[in-house]
């Protein structure tokens, strides 16, 4: 067992994708995690577009063959037709975790009243966490400010390594 987190981020983004903006998600989830971990860790990112059947591909991807510990999809949670990042996180769930989506919904409501509408999962495959967050940049550290407390505890239950974080970010819970 290596003692380095490794990490995956999806952004889905059909326009992000198409080229029609750069996208925001993925750098500001390497941002957050530079700032948040002290423990080694490292990351492969991907950008995909709002295909069920893509983004469930993608997350087996780097569960299965790149055996990432965390992956983080940041998009496609919300009511419109195109957002399905949630049901292909189902596709290819062992567990859906719903504590998970709960809370990032009561974060998200201290900032704006449509988090009411976020359809955010946290799920388990294999030996992986799972979490969808998200797509906008200053979301995404609104919500791993206060969720990743419970992040590493998390990891350390599916047999993962042991994540440290700088307390002055965030202070990972982790049972005795």
């Amino acid at each position: 067992m290596t003692d380095t987190l490794r990490v995956g981020f999806v952004t889905c983004s059909d326009r992000a994708y198409n080229g029609e903006y750069e996208d925001q998600g993925g750098p500001a989830l390497v941002e957050w995690f530079e700032n948040a971990l002290t423990s080694p860790w490292t990351y492969q990112d991907r950008l995909v577009p709002d295909e069920r059947d893509t983004i469930a591909a993608t997350i087996r991807e780097l569960t299965d063959d790149e055996e990432c510990h965390l992956v983080l999809t940041t998009g496609g949670t919300g009511p419109a037709p195109r957002d399905v990042t949630p049901e292909a996180t189902r596709d290819v769930a062992d567990k859906i975790l719903p504590g998970f989506g709960e809370r990032m919904r009561q974060i998200s409501l201290q900032y704006v009243p449509t988090a009411i509408l976020s359809r955010q999962i946290g799920a388990t495959r294999g030996r992986s966490l799972i979490i969808n967050l998200p797509g906008k940049p200053k979301a995404i550290a609104e919500t791993l400010d206060e969720l990743f407390v419970v992040v590493p505890a998390t990891i350390e239950l599916l047999e993962g390594p042991r994540v440290e974080t700088d307390p002055e970010v965030v202070e990972a819970f982790h049972p005795h």
